[in-house]
């Protein structure tokens, strides 16, 4: 096994948790031959092979996969000296499912179940959408179709999981998945063929004890983790499809091309429906954003809709509807009859959100706006229009370090629009999923906003990504999203 030995003092990051070895930090690389090692250039590394990091002192510091066309030269992923192979895959993709089983129904709810560094699995991004064909739904909707009778589409009628599961029966699943490092992408027929091992056999705990329970047999529980025993509850069971989503920036630091399509089974051509809290959504795995539709966001929403109370509400950057439907729906639930404005710049993703407008009963309280964000803003303002709820969740102003300038211009420029069309004891729910500008600098930004705007801000909640999406502490680059809530007094 190759050697990457670090400079004197450039152990302690990673001592702490970090993850990554950077290729400045490098002192030397040694690789095998009979009788001991010989010293090797970075550039000698084969991409994604595996490698042991090591101090300056020889301290043994984890076993990584190795790139050396990328400024990050190792991505550690164990701190033994652990080899890679399907069965490793396995055990590191039923972890991952077990630890999310405690925020999570997996039969019904959509969830990342890996999240690359997190998971240690680094370079490595797998959503798991649960629901039914958009064309099945459809179908289900017509005069004659098993929908019918449990939703009639009128304003104010909601479609629920419940009405769907039991007109179609249980929901499938889909796979949308990111290879964003060498060392997975080289990997990847293993990585799918233990997806697909796991989650056709995987049972979730509280099944199995629910099994046991009822039969009194002990027996019937299984093992953690494991495939169902006789008696058990159904698995999660196999993906209908997997499309991968591997056209990040990320993939052309690591110098991989970017990558894009269906790899696995099938996918609706005219897309899915998932529920998130209940609200069912529109996701098109091959044309959406990202991963196909903003899971990290699921508890965000909601707690956003809480004050939607009535009033105006401004969804901005609206995409396919998340923030501005929660806060609709919230308000037919209280008999508000909150009004939202959503506002996108994309077309395609505004046709989607009023299709998710009607399937959740509130396409009379929405308002689609196309736009440029920057400039709706400023018309807005001189306009003199006044909201009571206005939701920010614009895209990743900064990509990198590099960008961080121009992006905190972007941030107070929307945020100073956005508190100055608040009316007295308004509220602003804003977002940044930028990692490079970190929860210190955003708030630091927030009151600047606020000075300028002459206005001043209660915080009530400041929130991150959903649980699914995990923080890994010392490894800094898994905390991206911030969402702060705050009033204008």
């Amino acid at each position: 096994m190759k050697r990457i030995i670090l400079k004197p003092g450039e152990e302690k990051r990673i001592l702490g948790g970090h993850p990554w070895a950077y290729d400045n930090e490098v002192a030397r690389v040694l690789a095998p031959i009979p009788g001991g090692f010989k010293p090797i250039t970075l550039e000698e590394l084969e991409a994604g092979e595996l490698v042991d990091v090591e101090s300056g002192h020889k301290t043994y510091l984890g076993r990584g996969l190795a790139n050396p066309r990328s400024r990050i030269v190792a991505r550690i992923y164990s701190p033994s000296k652990e080899g890679v192979d399907k069965g490793f895959f396995k055990r590191r993709i039923r972890a991952a499912l077990a630890g999310r089983l405690l925020g999570y129904d997996l039969r019904r709810e959509s969830a990342r179940i890996i999240f690359g560094e997190a998971d240690f699995l680094p370079g490595l991004i797998v959503d798991r959408f649960v629901g039914w064909p958009l064309g099945e739904i459809e179908a289900g909707l017509t005069e004659e179709g098993p929908l019918r009778a449990g939703f009639s589409g009128e304003p104010g009628e909601a479609l629920t999981f419940e009405k769907v599961e039991a007109a179609l029966g249980p929901p499938a699943s889909w796979l949308s998945i990111q290879f964003l490092a060498w060392g997975m992408d080289r990997r990847r027929e293993e990585i799918l063929a233990a997806l697909e091992e796991v989650l056709e056999r995987y049972v979730p705990p509280e099944d199995r004890f629910t099994a046991a329970a009822d039969t009194g047999d002990p027996k019937n529980a299984g093992e953690p983790g494991q495939g169902p025993a006789a008696g058990t509850g159904r698995p999660l069971g196999l993906p209908q499809g997997m499309v991968e989503k591997s056209a990040a920036r990320i993939r052309k630091l690591e110098g991989l091309p970017p990558g894009e399509g269906l790899i696995r089974g099938s996918f609706p051509a005219e897309g899915i429906v998932i529920f998130e809290n209940n609200l069912p959504f529109i996701v098109h795995l091959a044309e959406g954003q990202k991963t196909g539709h903003y899971l990290d966001q699921k508890e965000n929403r909601l707690r956003a809709a809480a004050f939607a109370v009535g009033g105006r509400v401004l969804d901005g950057c609206a995409y396919t509807g998340g923030f501005g439907i929660h806060a609709a729906r919230f308000g037919a639930v209280r008999g508000s009859q909150a009004q939202v404005v959503a506002l996108d710049v994309s077309t395609v993703a505004l046709e989607t959100l009023m299709k998710n407008a009607r399937l959740n009963g509130v396409e009379d309280r929405i308002t689609p706006v196309e736009g440029d964000i920057f400039e709706v803003l400023r018309s807005y303002e001189r306009a003199k229009e006044r909201f009571d709820l206005i939701i920010l969740d614009p895209p990743a102003f900064a990509k990198s370090h590099s960008a961080l300038e121009g992006a905190l211009r972007g941030y107070k420029e929307i945020n100073l629009r956005a508190i100055k069309l608040l009316a007295p004891g308004g509220v602003l729910v804003s977002c940044s999923c930028s990692q490079s500008l970190d929860e210190g600098s955003f708030k630091a930004l927030i009151a600047e906003a606020a000075a300028d705007a002459e206005r001043r801000l209660l915080q009530l909640d400041f929130r991150y990504q959903s649980p699914d999406h995990p923080i890994l502490v010392g490894y800094d680059e898994s905390l991206y999203l911030k969402c702060g809530y705050y009033r204008v007094l």
